[in-house]
This record gives structure tokens, sequence and C-alpha cells, in this order.
């Protein structure tokens, strides 16, 4: 018999004496391949003892204020026989009474990966203010700079994807303002090309994993996020967040009021921060502040408006002014989120300060204050391409699913770590535990393996114009993976795993006058109707070409230069053929090459070992029952393997009562 010990922010519970406590662990499951963060605890119960009624505030009792928040979880350890077990976060889900007097607490213990989704919440990308540090504009310059920026050493540049016209190269004929990408000096019919404003900027995806670990405060192991790994570090996400030409969406110039010096620190008395030059951040209780107030001085009488961002949603806007403005709490909708502020203005305007100033006082505590002021401040009137207002619109978590759904991804803390594996490299990790003189040989059971017949790999979104064709033609949806195994007749269901992008087919471009194959790549983001789409938040690799085609670009209806370097998107690492990965799930034809010569797919490189084994024709769903001694207990992980009678099995699950030491074990053969 086990001794349980369970700790809740530091304070140890009391537990009954006969309570079966049970957590079920499981890092891939063979019946639900695609879920991640998966530990949990069934609920179970606790005595209201006068010590439990203490830590948890007496939550029975409506009428306590600053009560226990039974809104959130909490930060959980449990030992056994006074070792570490394992850390986590524990729910409360209510109270049993008793004569109306408090009986029992009832809650759940949760492993600390599934509690990212609690922290992530419902924010969307555009939550992301660390993303704002990056100050762009959006004009014929800088998205020519971005066109012909190096992917390897830029997290920022623009590739050759329209959001409207077509593109196409023809040396012969020549029409005024048409998509075609041939150079020709000499103005007149000869000014075509590709229009800057058909175009929009692109941001690294590593940069969009780094925002998130400085938003929520946590961070991720690079044991994948790195920018060695070539097929996840080079991957861009292009910034389309409406169909059709990019608008500042105030509908005039808009630019964010960078300029405070950022604190390395939450300051411990007011609970803020300004996380980056752009951004404060409330970390306290919102009832305690009795100020929070943004005060724009001007110098001079010229009209803007004020505007305030909450976690990238606009919350606030002042009417047209020129004098000083001041906007308070109330009007902000003060919340523990992070706050951005924007100028309006079709004027360049100087003003003397911009401050926000904070008042905190806690119950029982003085008030505590604070300032945070740019003076003076420049406000140039530009296009400003704020990225929280561009980026596209998905959930964080969806985001993060969808990368992990990618790559075949699985993570769980260790040392307050998310670590984050390809599920291959995670089980190569392991180690190996025989446990057969622990099994209970009077019952166990010997399953089928296989819950479904098919599994299918796709992009959610392949509604573009050429990736809609091709389906028509083929037969088959770009880029998806459809495994039967050996292609025998088998029973179960069909099983997908779907990623909540856009999945591409780009094109290469040939001469319309005499057919020669250029050095142009390019997307043509519509839909097949040939009008702008918004669809999926498009991820791609950027491949920058030099030394081939130049191609015309056109700063304004009047002025067009050559590029002789510039950015080409595609669903390939690189377009030689020696480097063979890609982010099509299926081994399609390379758009560019005309090959088959990139194998290196989604499904290839991260999902086909665990699958196949998994369609073994040998393979069986083995369940177990054993007495894990501490050593073993306090020990494994998921990655490592049980050895039963000289077999060697892989972990699918396992549910341990903490207090008998009784685990329930699944197991995949190792094959």
């Amino acid at each position: 018999m086990q001794k349980l010990q369970l700790y809740i922010e530091g304070q140890r519970l009391d537990l009954f004496d006969d309570e079966t406590v049970s957590l079920t662990q499981s890092i891939q499951n063979v019946r639900d391949i695609a879920k991640i963060f998966t530990d949990f605890s069934k609920t179970f119960t606790l005595p209201a003892s006068k010590n439990n009624n203490k830590i948890f505030k007496h939550y029975y009792n409506y009428d306590i204020d600053n009560g226990f928040d039974a809104r959130t979880k909490k930060d959980a350890i449990i030992e056994l026989n006074n070792l570490p077990f394992t850390n986590g976060k524990i729910k409360l889900e209510g109270v049993g009474l008793k004569n109306n007097k408090p009986n029992t607490y009832r809650i759940t213990f949760f492993g600390s990966t599934v509690t990212l989704k609690d922290l992530l919440g419902e924010d969307k990308l555009q939550a992301l203010s660390d993303l704002d540090s990056i100050s762009l504009i959006y004009d014929a310059a800088n998205l020519r700079s971005g066109l012909v920026a190096n992917p390897l050493t830029n997290d920022v540049i623009v590739p050759l994807i329209t959001h409207t016209k077509r593109l196409f190269y023809d040396s012969v004929s020549h029409v005024n303002g048409s998509g075609n990408l041939y150079y020709h000096t000499g103005g007149g019919t000869n000014l075509h090309g590709v229009d800057y404003n058909e175009l929009k900027y692109a941001l690294r995806i590593d940069r969009i994993i780094k925002a998130i670990e400085t938003k929520y405060t946590i961070s991720f192991s690079d044991d994948f996020f790195i920018n060695t790994n070539a097929p996840y570090y080079n991957l861009f996400m292009w910034l389309h967040r409406k169909k059709g030409d990019v608008e500042n969406l105030s509908g005039v110039n808009q630019s964010i009021v960078n300029g405070f010096t950022a604190t390395l620190e939450p300051d411990d008395e007011t609970q803020t921060q300004i996380v980056n030059s752009s951004t404060l951040r409330i970390l306290g209780n919102p009832t305690y502040y009795l100020n929070v107030d943004l005060t724009i001085t001007p110098s001079d009488g010229t009209n803007y408006r004020g505007v305030i961002y909450k976690n990238g949603v606009e919350v606030y806007k002042s009417n047209l002014t020129s004098g000083s403005l001041t906007i308070t709490k109330n009007e902000i909708d003060l919340a523990q989120a992070d706050y951005t502020i924007f100028i309006e203005s079709d004027t360049d305007i100087t003003f003397t300060s911009i401050a926000w100033s904070i008042d905190n006082k806690p119950p029982f505590e003085p008030i505590s204050s604070i300032s945070y002021t740019i003076a003076p401040y420049n406000f140039v009137s530009s296009f400003d391409f704020t990225i929280t207002q561009q980026i596209p619109e998905i959930k964080v978590i969806d985001f993060l699913t969808g990368i992990f759904k990618m790559f075949n991804l699985t993570a769980y803390v260790e040392n307050d770590i998310i670590v984050v594996k390809t599920l291959d490299s995670y089980y190569d990790s392991g180690s190996s535990y025989d446990i057969s003189k622990y099994i209970d040989v009077t019952s166990s059971e010997v399953n089928v393996a296989l819950p479904y017949r098919e599994v299918s790999f796709f992009a959610e979104d392949t509604n573009t114009l050429l990736a809609k064709q091709h389906e028509q033609i083929a037969g088959k949806t770009w880029g998806k993976e459809e495994y039967k195994g050996d292609g025998s007749e088998l029973d179960g269901a069909l099983y997908s795993i779907k990623t909540p992008f856009s999945q591409l087919k780009y094109e290469r471009l040939y001469n319309v006058s005499g057919g020669a194959p250029t050095s142009i790549q390019w997307g043509y983001f519509v839909d097949d109707n040939q009008e702008s789409y918004y669809g999926k938040p498009l991820i791609f690799y950027p491949i920058l070409r030099s030394g081939g085609n130049q191609i015309s670009f056109l700063s304004n209806p009047t002025t067009n230069e050559p590029l002789i370097n510039y950015n080409i998107p595609s669903n390939s690492l690189s377009i030689s053929k020696s480097i063979k990965d890609n982010i099509n799930f299926f081994a399609e034809t390379n758009e560019y090459t005309g090959t088959n010569d990139f194998t290196d797919t989604l499904f290839k490189k991260y999902y086909e070992k665990y699958i196949s084994s998994v369609f073994n024709l040998q393979n069986r769903l083995t369940k177990v029952t054993a007495y894990l001694p501490l050593r073993i207990l306090l020990k494994y992980t998921l990655a490592d393997r049980f050895v039963i009678n000289n077999r060697s099995f892989k972990i699918n699950s396992i549910n341990t009562n903490l207090n008998t030491g009784k685990s329930v074990i699944e197991l995949l053969n190792d094959l």
C-alpha cells in the first residue's frame, strides 16, 4: 500500500484513508492519435476537514469575500511515500453537504500539459502583442525589400503570392497593367508586372512560437523548436487577415505607440509590466485597481484619435480631438490582459507625452502607484502594417495543435519546460523495465489494436483555384494522404488528422511565347471563380531565387523595375532534389521540378513508423494488470518500454491507483 500525499499551491490536503485516486496517462493513444495533452485523474473526494476548509476558504459559503476561486486550476503536486511522483493542476469541482454542513470536496487532478489549453484559453494570434515590436510600413519600398529579403536571416519577408491578380510570363506580348512578370523597359504598354499592393508580408512560424512563450510565460524545449531544424524553422505564415487588398482596419493611417521602456519583471506592488516597447500588461486582480488611466497630451492643435486594443481587439476609440485626452480603466474594459495604444491621424503630430498612470490597492494594503511615460512622442502618419491586426484569425491553441499535427509532435512537462519532440524521437529516448514478475496473471486481454480501416491526413482548406483544379482533374484532394496499410479490406471506422491551415498548390511559370520554363514560381490565393479568397492560415516555405529570370515589380502604375532576386513560395523545403522535405502529407508531383523526388512528406517522415506498426497484422493491444513497485512508478515515462516474458511493448495508456500501486496497462507490440 502506497502512502499518497497531495499538495495544492504548497499546502498539503487531508485525504480519506480509503479514498481511491487513479491517474490515467497517455502520450499517444492508438484510439485517438491526433489527441495531445492527455494526463488526467477521475474526480475524487477529500474530507471537509478543518485544514481543507481553510485551504478551500469554506467554498460552500457564498458570503465570504475574496474566497477560493474554483474557476481556475491550481498548481498541485502528487507524492508517493513522500517522494515526488508528478506535478500538475487541481480543479475544485464542488462541495458535498450533509445536513447543510460541508462533508466532502470533489476535485480533479490534471497533468501539466492539459492545462496549456486553459492557459491559452480562447485567445487568438492577434493577442500576441510581442509581435508588434516588429515595425512594418506597408508601401512599395518596403514590399520590394521584403520580396528580395533572405528568409534564412529575416523573420519577415514577402513571398510572390498575389491575393487577386493572376501572374504570367510572356516575353513577346505586352499589355499595360497586366500581371505579365516579364520585365521590359520603355514605359507605355510595357508597364506591367506584379503590383506591390498585390503582395503581403509573411512571418516566420518560430517568431510566433517565441511570442507565445513571451505572452504566457512558458518555455518550450529546443528539441524540435530550434533554428537548426530547417523543416520547422524555415516555415512562414502569410499575413493575410482579409481577402483582397491590405487595408488599415481603421480606414485611416494608424500607428502603434512604440517607445515605452520595457521592464524585465512585473512591478511587485502594482502587478503591471511593460512587456515590450508598446504593451502594458495587467497581471493583478482588476477589482484592486483604483485607476488605470492613459493620458495623451499633444503639443499642437492637430486632430487625432486615440485607440486602445486589448489582447489585439479594439476596445476603445476616442472621438476626433485636438486637445489632451484621458482614458480611464472603465473605458478600456480592464482585465488581466495586454493593452496597446494606437494613434490615428492623417498628419504627423508631436505629442508632449503619452503616459499610463496606475494606482493599485489590494485589501488591507496601502495604495501603490506607478507610471509609464513616453515624452515626447512623434507620430508619423503612414500606413502601419501592424502584425496583430493583419495576422490570420486563429486561436493560439488551434495554431499550436495544427503545428503538432503537422509534425506528429508530442509534449510533456519536465522541470517547468514543455518538452516538444516528434513522436519517433520521443520513443527513441525511452528505457526498458522488465515488469514480468509484477503482472497479475489471473486475467489479461489481447485485443485488436486497429480501431479504424483508414487514416486520412490533410489540410482543412484546399479550396484555392489550383488546388481545386487538381482535385477535379486528379480525383483526390491536393496533398492528402489516405493510408490503408497493405491494401487489405479492413474493418473499422475512418479516422482523419486535419490541420487548420490552407494548402496551396503553386505554379511554376513558363514563357507563354515559346513555352520555355522560367525560374519563377508563384501562389494565387483566389477561389475557383478567380475571386479574392479569405481561407485558412497559409503556411509555406519561401525560397530566395537569384540569377534566374528577372521579374517586373510595379511600385506604382507608372514605374516598374527589374528584380533578379525574389522569394518564391513552395510546399517543399528546397527546389533541390537532394533535399526531400515537404509539407504535403502525400508525395505530390513537385510544382517546380515536375518530379516526384520530394518524398519526405509529413506522413512519411513523422507518421509512417507509428502508423504502419498500428496497421501491422501482428500488432495487438494487450491489456494487463500489474502492481508496480515504487522504483518503477517513480521513474518510468511513457517513452519507456515494458518487457513481459522477454517481449517488449510500448505503453498505449496506463491507469494507476496511486494508493495501491495497481496499474491497468494497455500495451502495443514493439514492432
